[in-house]
């Protein structure tokens, strides 16, 4: 099932390339390699899409900066542009995600210095029950099919009590990996992006904070538990092929990105469902 899953959403990340960069225009398509052109940013919608777009509109011109943002709706397609060239960075991704793309998909994408900007508490999530001990035997609950946010889900779920991990598992966790469930409970794996979506269908849900937000739901006052920000490793950060790392554009939109503004602009607009990670 889960090889399955992978190669349905490779498909559906190339049709999504596709469509994505035709929505924005064909005159601007040649600019991502462009080193004298817009700097052209792949993000998934909220938060970090309205975290770029902030920076666009508010600080960009004035750091000189030609900014050109791109939205996706799935975390595959973002690196696989950046790979392909059709973007030059992007924006949608913590370093335990980044390092199982790179080894499974043979890319060479890297993290750009000092531009970790957010964290998004991943949460659990449940239209019927009010408490996570409320969940009956036999319940299912829904989690990412990606292998990092599924081995990230089952922790948080491991940390609330609800099941116990085999030792020394790591990032790459699977409901194989589940050495005691005394609820009995079922999991269900779905596209992190569809996990909102089978909330009604399922006892339970963990969903990724940007998806929360984008169905409306608030980590910090919605989910059932949620992780906490202190030591937390899963920050979203800005990302590069390889040797782009100096790219002056994209040292530019480092630093405005962990500026005092955009912190600002987190903390409010958010309320604790992003935290700024500098």
């Amino acid at each position: 099932m889960r090889n399955t899953a992978k190669i349905t959403t490779a498909v559906l990340a190339t049709g999504a390339l596709t469509l994505g960069l035709s929505a924005c225009g064909s005159d601007k398509g040649s600019a991502a390699g462009d080193k004298d052109g817009p700097l052209v940013v792949a993000a998934t919608p909220t938060p970090q899409g309205e975290i770029l777009d902030y920076v666009k509109k508010n600080l960009a011109k004035k750091a000189g900066l030609d900014l050109d943002v791109r939205e996706f709706t799935d975390y595959v397609t973002p690196n696989t542009a950046v790979e392909q060239g059709e973007v030059f960075a992007n924006y949608f991704q913590h370093k335990p995600y980044l390092d199982d793309f790179n080894k499974k998909n043979g890319t060479d994408i890297v993290p750009v210095p000092n531009a970790t900007v957010h964290l998004e508490p991943l949460g659990v999530y449940s239209k019927s029950v009010k408490k996570l001990d409320g969940l009956k035997k036999g319940a299912t609950v829904a989690l990412p099919n990606d292998t990092t946010n599924e081995a990230r889900a089952l922790k948080l779920l491991a940390d609330n009590g609800l099941i116990e991990l085999k030792k020394g598992v790591g990032y790459e966790a699977t409901p194989k990996d589940v050495s005691k469930n005394p609820k009995n409970l079922k999991f269900k794996e779905i596209e992190a992006a569809q996990v909102p979506r089978s909330l009604g269908d399922v006892d339970a849900a963990v969903i990724n904070g940007n998806y929360a937000l984008e169905a409306k739901l608030s980590p910090a006052k919605d989910a059932l538990v949620a992780e906490p920000a202190k030591g937390n490793p899963y920050g979203n950060f800005l990302a590069v092929k390889k040797g782009d790392e100096s790219d002056p554009r994209v040292k530019k939109l480092a630093k405005l990105l962990t500026s005092p503004e955009v912190k600002k602009f987190i903390d409010d607009k958010y309320d604790g469902a992003v935290v700024a990670a500098f």
